[in-house]
């Protein structure tokens, strides 16, 4: 089935105790709203709507799902729908907050809390000059903080880009828009195109999905990080597999940051899952001690060879 383009419910809808504010952002997957409360208080609403399934014509509120989609369409929703349950259960100042999710319209919703500020993503190309690394230490180390506190609750989130990391008034960081839905459903249903954001998916997204773990997480804050500094997405790992042209930041940004954390950028980056940071603390560690170096690449490649050859005997 194509690709549709959706429409959103319009300003001044009152969908339960939430009154449409604005269509803040249109995907591939779900349509974003801003909202209001019965209180007054500004929320935003996350409506599952994947535009490859359903489609909202333009005057009307219930979705059109052929009858060949709707198996799909209802597995999709029931992964949205428990992936704002976890999330509910979650409370910590660097993860959005998930205040209610709920079934309306014959779909689901999410309702996150409304923080003001903008994405890293705006402030990096608002800026003049080379971000500090003083700075991306700070907004990286504590989104580390919320990251660790997702995977320990066994949880993924698959789509970590500079766009979906908020930066509150006060500087301090917020991880947007889980993907891990989008991934289940996508994994799940071979006439769904796999829906991720190229530059920042993990390598085994790509493909070997058996492969995701915490470390395809810190692949994407690898990448992150990177693109920071580029102020454009590194070159896509599928891409890097057929030929790697990716600039170390070691080498294109070497004397203008500290090579610690150049190295640990690379660390993040490389291609096998097994050569990366395994855990959030790990890559903790290496960003709040700036003069503890990552493991060289060529000595995880001796110590897996040897290891390999201790297994073989």
């Amino acid at each position: 089935m194509a690709a549709q383009l959706n429409n959103p419910l319009p300003p001044g809808y009152q969908l339960e105790q939430y009154r449409i504010e604005r269509q803040l952002s249109l995907g591939g997957f779900s349509i974003v709203y801003l909202a209001r409360d019965e209180s007054g208080n500004l929320v935003v609403i996350k409506e599952y709507l994947p535009n490859s399934l359903a489609l909202r014509r333009d005057g009307k509120i219930l979705p059109s799902i052929a009858e060949e989609h709707k198996a799909a369409f209802r597995h999709g929703m029931r992964c949205f729908f428990e992936e704002g349950k976890a999330l509910a259960g979650l409370s910590h100042p660097n993860v959005v907050r998930v205040l209610n999710f709920f079934r309306a319209n014959e779909t689901v919703y999410m309702v996150m809390q409304y923080e003001r500020g903008r994405t890293l993503q705006e402030y990096v190309q608002k800026s003049r000059g080379e971000i500090r690394e003083k700075f991306l230490r700070g907004v990286f180390l504590r989104l580390l903080n919320g990251l660790r506190e997702v995977h320990a609750r066994k949880l993924l989130h698959l789509d970590i880009k500079p766009a979906n990391i908020w930066l509150r008034s006060e500087g301090s960081p917020v991880l947007l828009d889980f993907g891990a839905a989008r991934q289940t459903l996508a994994a799940d249903l071979r006439l769904l195109k796999p829906m991720y954001t190229p530059g920042f998916a993990a390598p085994e997204m790509h493909g070997e999905r058996q492969l995701l773990g915490p470390w395809s997480d810190i692949y994407s804050v690898g990448a992150s990080l990177y693109a920071c500094m580029a102020r454009a997405a590194p070159q896509a790992a599928d891409a890097r597999i057929k030929g790697d042209r990716l600039v170390p930041a070691t080498k294109r940004w070497a004397g203008k940051y500290s090579p610690q954390l150049l190295q640990t950028i690379d660390w993040c980056l490389r291609l096998n899952h097994m050569e990366r940071p395994q855990s959030v603390f790990a890559l903790q560690r290496a960003l709040a001690q700036p003069k503890v170096a990552p493991p060289p690449e060529n000595l995880i490649s001796s110590l897996r060879t040897r290891l390999r050859d201790l297994v073989a005997q």
